[in-house]
């Protein structure tokens, strides 16, 4: 991913713990300063690479985000689920170019002629997700569906759902949505551990914004 997610986390963070947490002001510069150094962690261990921010998605996509976005969808749907649709590889390289809406188009055949390729169905809700500017539209939520009916077993369409929700501010009910996702999901359940992984990772960011204004000083 880029850094948008990562920011996107932060100020999110940074929002929860003032206006939900009820933080007092004294404590919001100590707050900032441990988020800015939880995001110089994350650059040198991380691998950001997918814009999450419906602000900064609002900008054309690179072509280094539409090569993770793809490379994470497939991660999430596993080797052994992906499309074997030939026009999902050109599917992808208009979406690693970020031409979303020329995406659409392959991707809409390729669901007409497979209602069941769950793969096609989430990189569709991605690619209409990220024509939409990162907003969340009625046919995007549609094929969102239609990829967790297609892999129910599977953790791709709860982690792109809740990560787009995360993103535009509704972190409960994302949170809600990848908690949720992952007790019901089998342990072998294909992305288990990678929503597993972010799950911690949002957790973990809350706990240390909590546990470092109960630290500060009133």
């Amino acid at each position: 991913m880029t850094w948008i997610i990562a920011i996107a986390l932060a100020a999110i963070c940074f929002a929860v713990c003032a206006f939900v947490f009820r933080l007092p002001k004294a404590s919001w510069t100590v707050l900032l300063a441990a988020l800015a150094l939880g995001l110089a962690g994350y650059s040198m261990q991380a691998s950001p690479g997918l814009p999450g921010a419906p602000k900064a998605a609002r900008e054309k996509p690179s072509p280094e985000s539409g090569w993770a976005l793809v490379e994470l969808r497939k991660n999430l749907i596993g080797k052994d689920n992906l499309s074997r649709d030939p026009k999902m590889v050109t599917a992808d390289a208009l979406i690693r170019q970020g031409q979303f809406e020329n995406a659409i188009a392959v991707l809409s055949r390729v669901t007409l002629n497979n209602p069941s390729d769950a793969e096609a169905w989430l990189a569709m809700a991605n690619a209409l997700t990220f024509h939409a500017d990162g907003v969340m539209t009625p046919a995007a939520l549609m094929a969102y569906r239609k990829a967790g009916d297609a892999q129910p077993n599977g953790a791709g369409a709860a982690f792109f759902l809740g990560l787009s929700l995360i993103s535009s501010g509704e972190i409960i009910q994302g949170h809600q949505l990848w908690s949720g996702r992952l007790q019901s999901m089998p342990e072998d359940g294909p992305g288990r551990e990678i929503l597993a992984e972010r799950l911690g990772q949002l957790d973990e960011m809350l706990r240390r914004a909590v546990a470092q204004s109960e630290n500060t000083p009133r």
